[in-house]
């Protein structure tokens, strides 16, 4: 794997940590803003069966491994994170769609 231009050189642990916490930070803004779009979805979406689409959750992995090839990323952490966030934001994607229809 090859390092991130944008990954600066660390000597102490506490700095691997400061620098992890800073993209964490960003990396929860992120994930806050992909979840508006998935209530968003949940709203739109016209029947519970269209939560799960297999189709657009294959997609999404092939497209990160690929940007994670280009990056220099571990591929299969990438399709690991990737999968796991899909799965939660689907649960909430299916609660968000049942609130929905029963505040209508």
């Amino acid at each position: 794997m090859t390092t991130h231009p944008n990954v600066q050189h660390c000597d102490t642990m506490a700095d691997v940590r400061r620098h992890i916490d800073a993209l964490d930070d960003r990396i929860v803004a992120l994930l806050a803003e992909r979840g508006g779009y998935v209530a968003q979805a949940a709203r739109i979406k016209q029947s519970a069966d269209q939560v799960y689409d297999q189709a657009r959750i294959d997609f999404i992995i092939e497209r990160v491994r690929a940007q994670a090839r280009e990056a220099g990323a571990p591929e299969a952490v990438m399709e690991a994170t990737y999968r796991a966030m899909i799965a939660a934001f689907i649960d909430f994607e299916r609660g968000e769609f049942k609130r929905l229809r029963q505040e209508g």
